[in-house]
């Protein structure tokens, strides 16, 4: 039997060949049972041969139904929904119907609308992750029966619901990266409309009650792709070496990102992500996700929906159908970085993170009248000053200042209105056999604090650069008021980037060579002035809005002055950038620290705290201190941490 000329059947022409009427091929068409079985089977056979396809329209016009039901979903880009989609379609074709997809582009406001457009072209519906809001939602679903919703769920109403368990994928990433030292966790936050966002931030809620001390901050992100490229600097910026991406794509975005800035994942950061979406294991690394069944949602979602279109009845608050993800451990995630094992946590933050090529390097370069210490030329992280240009009453001196923490945080003051003799970081002796190398006035015994003719000044003979341009070596002449020599020093100041803990670090190392007589170091403690021993390496810093001193085994500025202790630290808040100085003893034995916080912020070891400190002639005394300049409040335990990969730093630095 041919088919017409033309190749469009008619049902007219069907029934003719059959010989039947136009009312039994329809009633066959539409699977009516009214037929009989030996005069139904002639007619599809006669319909196969002609190629006869029924108009859905007329179908449905006929029958009052399209057999077609609508998808919304919030982003088809997401191929989350795309196999939610596939799991739809899939599951409704047995029963002879289609799947139509309608997407609102993460526009909460036009869902409502979208959702009703659809459902007056099609049976039934189906609502994917939904933004609209509860009440526009409540409002919207007895309007659209029927109706079926996933990953979002209603109280009260009788929609079925299938749901993704969040809290239980949540829960195994975090307890995955956990396990592997991870202390510090950032979540890269999906869109504020998103009830699965929500889900989840309750879940890392729950994180941090189970496991104690775990720190995870949020950063606001979105579900795309470019959304999690465009966020990888504020990731960077907590300071976190984990990352509980909101969904596979956004951990694509970071990982896209961080490769153009050498950030290597997992070496220097983990990442895991969310769905398992196809290109997952196919990502570079392969990606650590918590794999969510993403079609079997489509293929419950159309049951749920096709027992509403079949007339079963509904409840009010179904339970719903859920679905539990399950953690599929790949690539993106490994053991915290080694440098970040030393329980570094980031209780206050001063900036963004900087990200270093490898081969990046601080080193010192001629300035005007003095040396800057940089990362290249846009980078300063400090300078030394000849000190030629301070008045006489100061004790002239090379300093360091400015000092800039990593993230550009003033570290250093210099000549305060409190004491104007105070400058940056220096070498500031307040007796000397009579000569002030501090500045200001002398404390005499039975006189008290008195302005003497006795500054000396320090003078720059020589400079050159060593290990690389990272030591800056100084050749510096100690002299009295009279200009008699007193003394000589060969002064190193050696740089290195701490990137793991977002710090850099610098040693400081004097040895002070007495001439041809014998040298006896004095201070205010030592002429009679109680607890005053400063005098030697001071570090001077701005006042902030709070600054706090702690040492080992000491809380407080009054357990920590005098204390003779290999470090302490200072932690200080500038708005809202914390800061911490950590100062670490480099010789043998630690002298006891003269630190201020109260009245102004100051700190160094003390040369002489109780007792004079005698120098025979031709001997040398070595004072060394390595400083690490952290963007970060930290705890005892972490500045211990850090102290110890300061000096280990340094060192390899010097010796390699």
């Amino acid at each position: 039997m041919a088919s017409p000329a033309n190749g469009t059947t008619t049902i007219d022409q069907v029934a003719k060949a059959a010989g039947v009427s136009r009312a039994t091929v329809s009633r066959v068409m539409n699977g009516h049972p009214t037929v009989a079985t030996d005069i139904a089977e002639r007619v599809r056979a006669t319909a196969d041969a002609l190629e006869y396809r029924p108009s859905r329209v007329a179908r449905s016009l006929s029958l009052g139904r399209t057999n077609t039901v609508a998808l919304v979903v919030p982003d088809l880009g997401n191929p989350m929904f795309q196999q939610i989609l596939r799991g739809a379609t899939a599951a409704a074709a047995p029963h002879d119907y289609r799947v139509l997809v309608a997407e609102t582009a993460e526009n909460a406001t036009d869902e409502a609308e979208v959702a009703l457009e659809a459902r007056q072209r099609c049976d039934a519906l189906i609502l994917a992750a939904p933004r609209t809001a509860e009440h526009t939602l409540r409002e919207l679903l007895p309007r659209v029966e029927p109706v079926v919703l996933v990953n979002r769920q209603l109280s009260g109403t009788p929609t079925p619901t299938v749901v993704v368990d969040y809290a239980n994928g949540v829960r195994g990433m975090v307890d995955h990266l956990v396990a592997l030292g991870h202390r510090e966790l950032v979540y890269a936050a999906g869109p504020r409309s998103s009830v699965s966002n929500a889900a989840r931030a309750r879940a890392l809620d729950d994180a941090r009650q189970r496991h104690p001390g775990l720190r995870i901050t949020t950063v606001p992100c979105g579900s795309s792709v470019d959304a999690g490229y465009r966020s990888a600097e504020a990731v960077l910026a907590t300071g976190a070496t984990g990352v509980v991406a909101f969904n596979d794509l956004v951990a694509f975005g970071l990982l896209a990102r961080l490769n153009e800035v050498g950030v290597a994942v997992p070496g220097d950061l983990s990442i895991g992500g969310f769905d398992d979406i196809e290109l997952s294991r196919y990502a570079t690394p392969s990606l650590t996700t918590a794999a969510v069944p993403q079609s079997d949602l489509g293929r419950r979602a159309w049951e749920l929906l096709h027992r509403r279109v079949t007339g079963a009845p509904g409840r009010a608050d179904p339970e719903p159908d859920v679905v539990t993800p399950g953690l599929v451990v790949r690539d993106s995630t490994g053991p915290v970085p080694p440098a970040r094992r030393l329980a570094v946590t980031s209780s206050g933050l001063a900036g963004r993170t900087q990200v270093l090529q490898e081969d990046l390097h601080a080193t010192w370069r001629d300035a005007q009248d003095g040396w800057m210490l940089g990362l290249g030329d846009d980078r300063p992280l400090a300078r030394l000053s000849r000190g030629t240009g301070m008045p006489g009453v100061h004790s002239p001196r090379p300093s360091l200042h400015p000092v800039h923490s990593w993230s550009g945080v003033a570290m250093t003051d210099t000549s305060p209105v409190d004491h104007r003799h105070h400058y940056g970081v220096s070498m500031a002796v307040a007796d000397v056999d009579g000569t002030s190398y501090w500045g200001g006035r002398t404390y005499v015994r039975g006189q008290g604090s008195t302005l003497l003719a006795n500054h000396g000044r320090q003078e720059v003979t020589g400079t050159r650069t060593a290990d690389d341009d990272r030591t800056l070596v100084a050749a510096v002449r100690w002299v009295d008021q009279d200009g008699h020599e007193q003394l000589t020093e060969e002064r190193r100041l050696t740089a290195v980037l701490l990137p793991e803990v977002d710090a850099w670090a610098l040693d400081w190392h004097s040895a002070l060579r007495a001439g041809t007589g014998d040298l006896t170091i004095g201070s205010p403690a030592t002429n009679g002035r109680p607890l005053a021993g400063y005098g030697g390496y001071f570090w001077r810093l701005p006042s902030g809005d709070e600054a706090h001193s702690f040492g080992p085994g000491a809380p407080d500025e009054a357990a920590v002055h005098g204390l003779a202790a290999p470090w302490v630290a200072v932690t200080r808040r500038a708005g809202d950038a914390w800061t911490t100085l950590v100062l670490v003893q480099t010789t043998p034995e630690p002298d006891p620290w003269f630190v201020r916080v109260a009245d102004y912020v100051g700190l160094g070891p003390a040369l002489a705290w109780e007792r004079v400190r005698r120098v025979p002639a031709g001997s040398t005394l070595d004072v060394g201190v390595a400083a690490a300049v952290v963007d970060r409040r930290l705890d005892e335990a972490d500045a211990a941490a850090v102290a110890d990969l300061a000096v280990g730093r340094l060192g390899a630095a010097t010796h390699a």
